[in-house]
């Protein structure tokens, strides 16, 4: 026997129960271990994960960034039509007989097989949903792939609504040309020339001015 093989007994493993609240003389007296007051003595107190001591904490110093759907996503149970041979030939197979076989842990928000592999077998497959390879290699192999909720009651297919064709256009009917006609030139006609009548010019006869007779003054001999 070595020492580490050797097992501690249950009971020594257990430490002492100790009295809480039992005045100061004991371990845990007075406050019980819960310090002094305020909401961390308090029944129910829980301290949040992000809490910084009263100070802005981190998560709301940060800027918001974009957004997501994560609360509305959806998770499936996947499982491909290889997984599907372990059925009995002729069988109908859904949810239930995968959990039982062991080739889903649990369905969550339903199961959608996929079409990875091959299938041999003729199998009746009820799921939740099913890829577009799945459904034709079920088909191939003369089996049958049934849409159902999560109630297990069989939904009819609704056919996907087919888009609108566009409408052709027309054809462009090229357009005839038209023949260029030769503008006749039409002849300008010549005014004739008005001869303008001369004004005759009114001779004014020009007031001759009389010549006054300004005194000569003398000059100083020098």
């Amino acid at each position: 026997m070595n020492l580490t093989q050797l097992k501690a007994l249950p009971r020594t493993r257990k430490r002492p129960m100790v009295r809480k609240g039992r005045g100061p003389g004991s371990e845990k007296g007075k406050t019980a271990g819960r310090g002094g007051k305020g909401a961390s003595a308090r029944t129910g107190f829980a301290q949040r994960f992000y809490f910084e001591g009263g100070q802005m904490p981190l998560v709301r110093r940060l800027p918001k960034h974009g957004f997501n759907n994560a609360i509305f996503r959806k998770v499936n149970a996947v499982l491909n039509v290889s997984q599907l041979d372990v059925f009995e030939n002729g069988a109908t197979v859904g949810p239930e007989e995968f959990l039982k076989a062991g080739l889903i842990n649990r369905v969550l928000d339903g199961v959608k097989v996929l079409g990875d592999g091959e299938l041999k077998k003729k199998l009746t497959v009820r799921a939740q949903g099913f890829s577009g390879s799945a459904r034709e290699k079920i088909a191939a192999a003369g089996g049958k792939a049934e849409r159902i909720n999560l109630k297990g009651e069989v939904q009819a297919e609704v056919p996907a609504p087919a888009k609108p064709a566009k409408p052709a256009a027309p054809a462009k009917t090229p357009k005839a040309e038209k023949p260029a006609e030769a503008k006749a030139e039409k002849p300008k006609a010549e005014k004739p020339a008005e001869a303008k009548a001369e004004k005759p010019k009114s001779e004014k006869p020009k007031a001759e001015k009389p010549a006054a007779d300004k005194p000569k003054k003398d000059k100083p001999a020098k």
